[in-house]
């Protein structure tokens, strides 16, 4: 038995619950306030027999008990995993504990926690900190505020910091990995922050990770971010997200904007669910070698390894973290930067959200910083007039072309044809090429043609065959599910499967550890590498699957009728579960809208799975007539 099968034998869910949640109960399930939306209406119900919770409220998605602790602690599968294990008293293998690695992160943590104290302290009480303080005063920067972000000061010293943290008790070889002091090639070291605004970086716990730092004269770069340590990865890391996580939670909404400023104004003013990608895309110019060596040679190694010029970029790590808290992402873009690659981009986190993102275009030469201080109303209009992604790239294409003509058909259909074609979900894929059809008054079919021609994305294509892995058969897990398994299992022995048109939807698959295999293997392109994007507790799981007895034709045929299985086992329990819940709400007297929105969903359910068994009547027929 895996060490996830254990933890599941010995956690209730009910029990895991029941401490974030009051729950009533009603017949085999309970009942009670969702916990990740606000509601005044009970609609998220636990299911003891089945070991799995589901929300018919605003949320309506469900899971199991590592699902909801991860939805729930804003955390990923392992910690979920950890967590879970150490309220069951169950000790995990050292192979998933490395405790070296532990002990030095943490060491890192508390590094950076007393140098973030240090330069906060600065800033608000040294003579030296007075420039910073005259900056942050003429931003606008109330004290409370000050202190929620623990802006600090670095002074304009070589080795204040390093002569600080050395006095606490840090050696200088901990303050390398921690990205605080730079080596020198005559292999000593000085501080890397000075004089510049601090802005500490924090990841969802609220530990700090890293920091970003602002010239406070005219020294280049402008911003300086610490580099790729232990503890902090600029793509996977969002500035403000560990103030921001219970009010997107509530609002059930994120709005991602590019600086460090502009979501400070926003959570002073009271627009709290406000984060920053700190993505960039950076490139060091080689005709500037010689202004950086008369400036200094560090600065030289510096400019050259981190690079000049800078522009934001959400990452699909920033978009993985941010989905376990809301599915509505909103962009706030310059004019510059929503190019059509921009909205490329955007759709493929569409891909990984399954949901429409939303953009707002600023006024031109404006920050959401400008917006909201000289307006909180006016920013308020933006993110209402929001538009999904896809909408606005259609706006921006064709708002300098003339239709009429033939020339600018065509620069449109050039234009979007491709944008279109990276939707995966296949309605929205069909409701643009519609759209863009009528715009062009061009014939559908003619698109759609056009439309399979183009060459997918990198991301997309089809992917080499992985080498064998020489691992042994793990034992059958106790709480499996032979049909999320079997379609696992198809997919990662068989890479041809990745070009095939219909894949099932993530929340077909109930098991966590089965989701987190499936959303590893969407984002790879290839095999190889899927590993890496696994927490190790799920590595022995994902060998069991690779080494899986599978048939051995056809294998396209075999895999439709997985994930039609499955697809139909999903809707099949969502239905039972709706049912109870109707029957439930019906006998406490709950409101006609409630009772109406329970129907409606039911109808829905009742309509996919009349689209499940007709393709399978289609099936049996077609197999009768080749018999």
């Amino acid at each position: 038995m895996s060490v996830i099968d254990e933890v599941k034998q010995r956690i209730d869910i009910l029990e895991v619950v029941s401490q974030y949640v009051k729950l009533t109960k009603s017949g085999r399930t309970f009942r009670g306030l969702c916990p990740f939306h606000s509601e005044k209406h009970p609609s998220f119900f636990v299911y003891p027999e089945r070991q799995s919770w589901h929300c018919f409220g605003a949320c309506n998605t469900g899971g199991d008990v590592f699902s909801f602790i991860m939805k729930k602690e804003g955390i990923d599968f392992g910690e979920a995993l950890r967590l879970l294990a150490q309220r069951a008293g169950i000790a995990l293998p050292s192979r998933l504990e490395p405790s070296a690695k532990r002990d030095e992160q943490e060491r890192l943590y508390q590094i950076n926690e007393v140098a973030a104290q240090y330069f906060h302290n600065l800033l608000l009480n040294s003579p030296a900190g007075e420039k910073a303080r005259s900056y942050v005063a003429s931003r606008g920067l109330s004290p409370e505020t000050i202190t929620s972000f623990q802006l600090g000061f670095s002074p304009n010293s070589w080795e204040a910091l390093k002569q600080h943290l050395m006095e606490r008790g840090y050696t200088e070889s901990e303050l390398l990995p921690a990205g605080l002091v730079v080596e020198t090639e005559a292999g000593g070291t000085h501080d890397r922050f000075r004089n510049r605004l601090m802005f500490p970086i924090s990841d969802v716990k609220g530990r700090i990770t890293g920091f970003g730092a602002r010239a406070l004269d005219d020294s280049l770069p402008k911003y300086l971010n610490s580099p790729q340590t232990p503890i902090f990865d600029k793509s996977s890391s969002l500035y403000g997200i560990n103030l921001a996580t219970a009010a997107i939670r509530q609002q059930n909404m994120v709005v991602i904007v590019e600086g460090y400023m502009d979501v400070i104004t926003a959570h002073q003013n009271g627009f709290n669910n406000v984060v920053a990608s700190m993505g960039t895309s950076v490139t060091y110019r080689e005709e500037d070698k010689d202004f950086w060596r008369a400036y200094n040679e560090p600065a030289a190694r510096e400019a050259r390894r981190i690079g000049v010029e800078r522009s934001a970029e959400v990452s699909e790590k920033q978009i993985n973290i941010l989905r376990r808290m809301t599915r509505n992402v909103v962009l706030a873009l310059d004019a510059d930067a929503a190019g059509e690659e921009a909205m490329l981009r955007a759709v493929g986190y569409e891909n990984t959200l399954d949901a429409e993102v939303k953009v707002i275009i600023l006024p031109r030469g404006k920050d959401p910083d400008d917006v909201i201080k000289k307006d909180t109303k006016t920013w308020q209009k933006l993110l209402e007039k929001a538009l999904p992604v896809v909408d606005y790239t259609f706006n921006m294409v064709t708002s300098n072309l003339d239709l009429t003509t033939a020339k600018d058909k065509s620069l449109a259909v050039d234009k979007l044809l491709p944008i279109i074609a990276e939707i995966k979900d296949p309605v929205r894929q069909a409701h643009y090429l519609q759209k863009l059809a009528h715009l062009v008054n061009v014939a559908e079919r003619k698109l759609e043609a056009a439309l399979k021609g183009i060459k997918p994305s990198p991301s997309r294509r089809r992917v080499e065959e992985p080498k064998p892995e020489a691992v042994a058969q793990a034992l059958r897990p106790v709480f499996s599910s032979p049909v999320e398994e079997y379609c696992l299992a198809l997919l990662l022995q068989r890479p041809e499967l990745k070009d095939y048109p219909q894949h099932p939807l993530p929340e077909y698959f109930q098991n966590s550890e089965n989701h987190e295999i499936f959303i590893a293997w969407q984002q790879v392109s290839d095999l190889s590498s899927l590993r890496d994007k696994l927490d190790p507790a799920i590595w022995e799981h994902l060998d069991y699957l690779l080494t899986k007895s599978l048939p051995p034709n056809q294998i396209e045929e075999k895999y439709a009728d997985a994930v039609l299985r499955l697809r139909e086992g999903f809707l099949r329990s969502l239905a039972t579960k709706r049912e109870a819940a109707l029957a439930l709400e019906a006998e406490l007297g709950g409101t006609a809208a409630e009772l109406a929105k329970l129907e409606e969903q039911g109808i829905e359910i009742s309509l996919q799975l009349g689209e499940v068994f007709s393709q399978k009547r289609r099936k049996v027929r077609s197999e009768g007539a080749e018999k």
